[in-house]
Formats: structure tokens, sequence, C-alpha cells
């Protein structure tokens, strides 16, 4: 996520704090939270396909080869 978009987050923050916001604005910070949780969401997926695991048996497991359960 680029830093004017987080900057934009924290500018919203700050004036719904300080005066309230109008409609549209709110609407723009949801969209804008959505898309920085979509992010934090990308990287740590990232992150954690690179991470192995050593099971008690002495094998390595690649977290990325683990299946994933579903919501």
């Amino acid at each position: 996520m680029i830093e004017k978009k987080i900057a934009r987050i924290n500018e919203l923050y700050h004036k719904s704090k300080e005066e309230g916001l109008t409609a549209e604005e709110k609407m723009e910070q949801a969209q804008l939270r959505q898309e920085y949780i979509q992010a934090i969401r990308t990287n740590l997926r990232s992150t954690l396909d690179n991470v192995s695991v050593l099971n008690p048996d002495g094998t390595v497991t690649d977290l990325k080869d683990v299946p994933r359960k579903k919501k």
C-alpha cells in the first residue's frame, strides 16, 4: 500500500475525531481501511509461505505446503 493512502487514512481518522466526516468521507475511509487490511493479509501470507517448521520427528515442513483451513 502506498504511503499516500496511509496518510489519507490517518487524515480521515483525525478529522473524524475533531469535526466528523461526511458520508462520502466515511465511505472513502472504509474503502481505504479494507485495502489496508488486505495488504496486511497479503504480506503476512507471503511471510508465512517462506517459513519452515522443524517437526519433532526431524522432518522439515514448509508452511506453504500445509493445507489451509477454510473459514
